[in-house]
């Protein structure tokens, strides 16, 4: 791979990234020597939906995925703005945690059961205890929960003959690997967030795979992250108007990389996201968990069996769900923009209305707990549209305080954070309740998930040395620091909004 990237160097070289997100997909491509962005599309236009035929549960079909991809690349192509035979190399980003199960043909045999899916708490649950509590978060960083492998004693258990016919396990982005090389794949960072890797053995887990007796023959050859993951088909090479020699260079979860987006790379760099979910995602170069595994550590892009670099993240299931959802429900015919200038009409603190942003499954930082979304304080005479979208912001800024608290418990004490400027991270209202409730210096850039894959491709084709070398552009486009007084304020909003978190969570059931 080296030899071949160091050849076509001489060449105009383009790299395309794939963002397979939760709402959308999104697609770039980068010039590799000006690491310029020529051009970034999503598909669809509108979000995708997810499917929850039970409460709790959370699913898409992964052939949607496949055919979304095709048709964001092709919009990509559209936009006539680079040759696209010039694109040699191709990264992948991808929801994290997700569940797809395909037959010997490489067929899909159910829908892929996603991230905030959690139908699967009570099973992980359970072998958390009978494993050892401290056990297994010393080996894998986390308890098993509703992640991947959990997922799939699910089906075993409920569906014994989609289980039967199971041929392979993946990932989302190893799905879409597939299906643009034909090679089945995955990456010990992707097997880490499915809890499939014991850390303490630098392999894939022979503990939770025999204590679910799941049989090992359906996780796929284990490659890292910046690698050569096959080279394209050719009919899926003509079908995407691109060359013949394109390979896949990169894989990895959305959150890692996003890290990788912004230069978060080395221990004590931290960054954030807003998007369907919330992520406060700080690296660290020990293998660090939490007692409570409310906060999970995974496999960072750049770790190995030599060099310690684990993610440590913290997951919000209702930020931008719980924001589209409001839009839906009583901001009709708004943009995202028009809702944010609405927001900043209604004063700090919405008129003492209070907004809980936990109806997307089983929130992890609350011992996963399903206390769903709340909306308290509601008084008729002063509250409107406004009020509800500024207390929906700052609802999801005190769910991020309440989580980073946890985070420095487990000693992630940021004295920065980098977040992309997309999503929520767009908005004034929530940039500054973000800053002020955390009491965190905030740093945006203008850079996304599908620039990172494609520069995450480029590191892999060994087209760049390192990640310091392919975000040797990356530039701090605003930065906001917190104000005493407005921190004093929001602390107090704060504390008012746990003492009634605390409430719910004393009188809810699991």
């Amino acid at each position: 791979m080296q030899a071949l990237a160091l050849n076509l160097i001489l060449y105009n070289m383009l790299l395309l990234g794939i963002d397979l997100g939760t709402s959308s997909i999104k697609i770039s491509v980068v010039d590799h020597e000006s690491q310029k962005t020529l051009t970034t599309v999503s598909y669809p236009e509108e979000e995708s939906p997810i499917h929850s035929p039970q409460k709790g549960w959370a699913e898409q079909d992964p052939n949607t995925w496949w055919e979304h991809i095709k048709l964001g690349i092709r919009k990509a192509h559209d936009t006539g703005l680079y040759n696209r035979a010039d694109i040699k190399f191709v990264g992948i980003a991808y929801q994290m945690h997700g569940l797809v199960l395909l037959d010997d043909s490489g067929q899909t045999l159910r829908d892929a059961i996603i991230w905030c899916d959690s139908r699967a708490v009570p099973i992980g649950q359970q072998a958390f205890r009978d494993l050892g509590e401290q056990e297994i978060l010393r080996t894998h960083l986390n308890s098993p929960g509703n992640f991947t492998a959990s997922k799939f004693k699910w089906v075993k258990e409920n569906e014994p003959e989609i289980y039967r016919k199971c041929r392979h396990l993946l990932l989302p982005g190893d799905f879409i690997s597939h299906r643009l090389t034909g090679e089945y794949c995955t990456t010990n960072s992707a097997l880490s967030e499915g809890v499939l890797w014991d850390f303490s053995k630098n392999s894939l887990s022979r503990t939770v795979l025999d204590y679910y007796e799941l049989d090992s023959s359906v996780i796929p050859a284990v490659h890292t992250v910046f690698e050569d993951h096959g080279r394209i088909l050719p009919q899926v090479a003509d079908e995407l108007g691109l060359s013949h020699d394109v390979h896949i260079t990169y894989k990895a979860g959305d959150q890692p990389n996003n890290a990788l987006s912004l230069n978060v790379m080395q221990a004590g760099e931290v960054a954030a996201t807003a998007g369907t979910s919330g992520v406060i995602y700080g690296v660290s170069d020990q293998l660090v968990y939490d007692k409570q595994s409310r906060v999970n550590t995974f496999a960072h892009v750049n770790h190995s069996a030599d060099v310690t670099r684990t993610g440590v993240l913290l997951c919000i299931n209702g930020t931008g769900i719980l924001y589209k959802w409001l839009r839906q429900m009583v901001g009709a015919g708004l943009s995202y923009d028009e809702i944010n200038e609405l927001a900043a009409t209604a004063p700090i603190g919405a008129q003492g209305l209070r907004t809980f942003p936990f109806g997307n499954g089983t929130e992890r930082m609350l011992n996963d707990r399903l206390i769903q979304a709340s909306i308290t304080d509601i008084d008729f005479n002063r509250h409107d549209k406004a009020s509800l979208f500024r207390s929906a912001q700052e609802g999801i800024a005190f769910a991020f305080r309440y989580g980073l608290d946890i985070m420095r418990e487990n000693g992630m004490t940021p004295k920065v954070i980098r977040a992309g400027h997309a999503n929520l991270f767009r908005s004034s209202v929530f940039r500054s309740s973000f800053v002020g409730t955390t009491d965190t210096p905030l740093e945006l850039y203008q850079n996304d998930g599908s620039v990172g894959a494609a520069l995450g491709a480029g590191i892999g084709a060994q087209v760049y040395r390192n990640a310091t070398e392919a975000l040797s552009g990356l530039q701090v486009i605003a930065d906001f620091v917190p104000e005493p007084a407005l921190s004093e304020q929001y602390e107090e909003l704060y504390q008012d909004w746990k003492n009634q978190l605390n409430q719910k969570l004393n009188t809810e059931t699991i």
